[in-house]
């Protein structure tokens, strides 16, 4: 197993990316802290988990909160004594052209994709300083590396955390912590639920692979990171996108 006995904070893991990553987690061995800002919908993942055999708990959290988000960690920290794993995974879209998008679609997704990982490390940092010992794994995006018509507010995010990425690898890997992102191309999840097919089919037709993702594929890619088998990948940029990039 290789997370067995590790301590994993996912947020927004009700749902999409989170929930595939918690479930895998858990079956790799992982006690899994399961976040989001709906309960019920991190309650479910929680369930299903113990259904199969493995260790979850649910916390309630508000990533855009630095409270909120310092409760999550005491609350890991009370029930399981560490944290040997972070994955920053919530996010949101709130999508439209640079020149119909408001104030408020732009300081959503900053707040929640941006400043919500800022937030998450800031917080678990300390404890796996302590520790000597920690994996960080950012969410980013395909659109964060070659941007995206009508999403600025998302581009901007995604963009900003591999350069976070690269300098929390930098500042914190001398203490035994290990920071990488992985930048998913276009994933089924509900996210893309919107997304007219005519669009998917050139999306398709664009990746070399002939598919969209699925969120095992991101699951793993987090797995992996999160595991000791990355021990020595430090500022990774992992894109899993089919070769959509290419």
């Amino acid at each position: 197993m290789r997370l067995k006995d590790k301590v994993a904070i996912i947020t927004g893991s009700g749902r999409g990316l989170g929930k595939e990553a918690a479930v895998l987690f858990a079956k790799e061995g992982a006690e899994v802290v399961v976040c989001d800002v709906n309960e019920e919908s991190a309650k479910a993942t929680a369930r299903e988990i113990e259904e199969a055999g493995g260790v979850a708990i649910t916390v309630k959290v508000d990533v855009t909160c630095s409270e909120s988000v310092k409760s999550m960690v005491d609350e890991t920290v009370k029930a399981f004594g560490r944290v040997d794993v972070l994955v920053n995974n919530a996010g949101i879209t709130a999508d439209a052209l640079l020149v119909k998008m408001t104030d408020e679609q732009w300081d959503r997704v900053i707040n929640v994709n941006l400043k919500g990982v800022f937030n998450c490390t800031r917080a678990v940092a300390p404890i796996m300083i302590e520790q000597g010992y920690g994996k960080i794994v950012n969410t980013s995006s395909v659109v964060g590396v070659y941007g995206n018509i009508g999403q600025t507010n998302y581009i901007a995010s995604k963009a900003a955390i591999i350069g976070m990425t690269r300098g929390w690898a930098k500042e914190l890997g001398r203490k035994g912590i290990n920071v990488n992102a992985v930048a998913p191309g276009f994933t089924m999840t509900d996210m893309m639920a919107t997304v007219p097919e005519k669009i998917l089919t050139a999306i398709r037709e664009k990746t070399p692979l002939g598919r969209l993702g699925e969120p095992k594929d991101i699951g793993y890619a987090y797995l992996y990171l999160a595991s000791d088998e990355a021990s020595f990948v430090n500022g990774a940029i992992l894109q899993v996108d089919g070769g959509l990039v290419l």
